[in-house]
């Protein structure tokens, strides 16, 4: 047999060389890579020390070491999160920019008008992290010693009763006027800058009523320079278990619970909300993780990315009917 000469051999080759990349994926290739293979950036729209910000550091870590690489928090606050959450919404989605957001995220969709991205439909869920109940205090020459003395209270005195918030379109603001709807009382708002300031002049007695962090005002309630009434979440918080819901205290259905949670730029592969989604959860079980929420007053939330996606649009649809029933204009 007559042997093949060079060209011919060589024109062999590299047909099988086609036939080969063509079968076999390159292992180079970026659709392949492990993730995280670099850093991955975690904007928070707040400054340190800001609840997204804290519970983006608390869970940071672990991610960090499941992923095997940095997790690093981007503080970049401004217009109540809205800057970060923008920059997230126009990053590349490949799961190495995510941004930690809070209720706020919700609640700007119905105070700032012409948001440059949609709440919503900008982002993938990532997952639900952790809660934050609010609580409704009393000063101690409020007669009512429960939500429906409260309630029949403001009925007997409309418009006489005031409470206090940490500013228009805060979120004690908003609760307190979902509150009022629910309740059917027509209560006073007087706003703070701070929800501290509140609390003050609940104990001064220059005001009534105010719904604050329970953290925030954990301290005073314990003191008895305020009395609680009841929590604003859907269960009852693990701090303070002997206080009821709002819901269970007199105003069935009602409900309104601070949270944080991750979400990543719309179209971010499934596979990576896939991954990130279970480390976080199960970060969220380890002792140390619950007991440094505990110590932000938060409690560990879990949900799937799907769970989260439903739970964020509910929200938007909540705060932004409230804040045009009341008309309300953030300063």
């Amino acid at each position: 047999m007559k042997p093949l000469s060079i060209r011919t051999r060589i024109t062999a080759c590299a047909a099988s060389c086609v036939v080969l990349c063509a079968t076999v994926p390159l292992n180079t290739s970026a659709q392949t890579l492990p993730y995280p293979n670099r850093p991955v950036r975690v904007l928070v729209g707040f400054p340190v020390g800001g609840a997204a910000d804290a519970v983006g550091r608390i869970i940071g870590p672990h991610l960090a070491a499941a992923g095997g690489q940095p997790f690093v928090m981007d503080n970049r606050p401004g217009a109540g999160g809205n800057l970060a959450s923008e920059l997230t919404a126009n990053a590349k989605p490949d799961g190495y920019t995510l941004v930690m957001i809070a209720t706020s995220h919700a609640t700007n969709a119905g105070l700032t008008p012409n948001l440059a991205y949609h709440p919503t439909n900008s982002f993938s869920a990532v997952a639900l992290v952790a809660s934050v109940p609010q609580v409704l205090v009393v000063g101690n020459n409020v007669p009512a010693k429960s939500v429906n003395e409260l309630i029949a209270l403001a009925r007997a005195k409309p418009g006489k009763l005031n409470f206090g918030s940490g500013g228009t379109g805060a979120a004690t603001h908003l609760v307190a006027e979902l509150f009022k709807s629910m309740a059917n009382v027509n209560i006073v708002h007087v706003p703070y800058k701070g929800v501290g300031f509140a609390i003050t002049d609940i104990i001064g007695g220059q005001i009534e009523i105010a719904f604050s962090s329970l953290p925030a005002a954990m301290s005073q309630i314990r003191a008895n320079r305020v009395r609680a009434l009841a929590v604003t979440s859907a269960r009852r918080s693990r701090l303070m278990p002997e206080l009821p819901t709002i819901a269970e205290a007199g105003v069935p259905g009602y409900e309104a619970t601070g949270w944080t949670g991750m979400l990543a730029p719309a179209g971010t592969p499934p596979a990576i909300l896939a991954q990130l989604n279970k480390e976080i959860n199960a970060a969220l079980k380890l002792p140390d993780v619950i007991a440094a929420l505990a110590a932000q007053g938060a409690e560990p939330e879990s949900s799937t990315p799907q769970e989260f996606d439903r739970y964020l649009r509910e929200e938007v649809t909540k705060w932004t009917k409230v804040i045009r029933e009341a008309n309300i204009v953030a300063n």
